[in-house]
């Protein structure tokens, strides 16, 4: 890879992250511009999908608001995520849970994973 290239893509890479898996319930907090005017916006979900390494890492997270279901793409290393915190560790089965999309109410619940000491 060019070295150039390589540099730009360190500046992002030191960003502290939690670990992220499919079956995480989130928050990711960014930053939106409206106007002239900055502000940060939460968005609190499920991770369905992790993909890419390095600069391009990206996760979708799902949330249902008033009956719809929503998705987002969120490159993990944008300058426009402030901070992702982990709320519950789901403990699936699967790298991609896209059999959520079609699940509505209490089937939607994924398993809290439960931690040793």
């Amino acid at each position: 890879m060019n070295p150039i290239v390589k540099d730009l893509e360190k500046q992002y890479l030191d960003k502290e992250l939690p670990e992220l898996n499919p079956g995480d319930t989130v928050k990711v907090f960014v930053r939106i511009v409206e106007g002239n005017k900055e502000r940060t916006q939460a968005f609190e979900g499920i991770i369905i999908k992790k993909r890419g390494s390095g600069v391009g890492k990206t996760i979708t997270v799902r949330k249902t608001f008033q009956g719809v279901g929503v998705e987002r793409v969120f490159p993990v290393y944008s300058p426009r995520i402030e901070k992702i915190n982990v709320l519950r560790r789901g403990d699936v089965r699967r790298a991609k849970l896209y059999y959520l999309r079609e699940l509505s109410g209490k089937a939607t619940r994924i398993k809290e994973k439960i931690e040793k000491r």
